[in-house]
């Protein structure tokens, strides 16, 4: 199975540590956020990464080099001066990820998920990773139902989506009449978010979740990324 590690956005709520540094880049533990993903990777098998860029995006391969340091394949591709978004993100690497199921990991979180347990093979067209809700985020995003099934449609107790989960490409078939008359939709190449097509896809339960009870943490602002960094520090200090 590839990999995608999603780090093409601004950070425009880590400024001002984001105008000179990409969100993935910034140090926590003592390493780029981005790394402590790369090592998950490797150790759970992984070999090639696809790595998409935008913002600073020149900074990434001189920091990670070709991946070799880890036993990985790094694959940088550019989308230009503005994000692609997520799904507009995923369309665009797709001739670098192939025809299988693919991982896709958000740059800007940290967790401790073992992606070795992960589903090569997800039951419909994408399994998420889901973890209960962070203080700024209470209501959550998804459905976690009895049957392994991931539902939006619903008024029940939900969990928030981790930024980790399993796609099949046919997430994207028909994308363009799932967003609809966008902008974005009509730009080349085409922008556009991947939750219109996640719940499009859980419409007709063909999307499946798992719940971490693990570490997870969304380094959305700087006070989130410094609570982290003196978490892993005072960690790596007691081992």
């Amino acid at each position: 199975m590839k990999a995608i590690i999603f780090s093409a956005g601004k950070g425009e709520r880590m400024r001002p540590l984001t105008l000179t540094t990409p969100k993935p880049l910034l140090v926590a533990g003592g390493k780029p956020l981005i790394v402590w993903h790369l090592e998950r990777l490797a150790a759970a098998g992984f070999r090639d990464v696809v790595i998409n860029t935008s913002w600073l995006g020149d900074q990434f391969e001189p920091a990670l080099g070709d991946g070799s340091r880890w036993g990985l394949r790094l694959h940088f591709i550019d989308e230009g001066a503005v994000p692609l978004e997520t799904g507009g993100g995923i369309l665009n690497a797709l001739p670098l990820l192939g025809d299988a199921p693919f991982l896709v990991v958000n740059g800007d979180v940290w967790t401790d998920v073992d992606f070795a347990t992960l589903p090569k093979q997800p039951q419909g067209d994408a399994h998420l990773v889901l973890v209960d809700n962070p203080v700024q985020h209470p209501r959550g995003d998804f459905i976690l139902r009895n049957d392994g099934t991931v539902s939006d449609a619903v008024d029940a107790p939900r969990l928030t989506y981790a930024g980790v989960g399993v796609y099949r490409p046919a997430i994207l078939d028909g994308w363009r009449a799932v967003i609809g008359d966008t902008d974005g939709a009509a730009a080349s190449p085409p922008q556009f978010g991947l939750a219109p097509l996640m719940r499009h896809a859980m419409a007709t339960n063909r999307v499946t979740g798992q719940h971490h009870r693990g570490t997870w943490t969304d380094v959305g602002t700087p006070e989130r990324l410094a609570t982290l960094d003196a978490t892993l520090t005072s960690d790596a200090t007691r081992r």
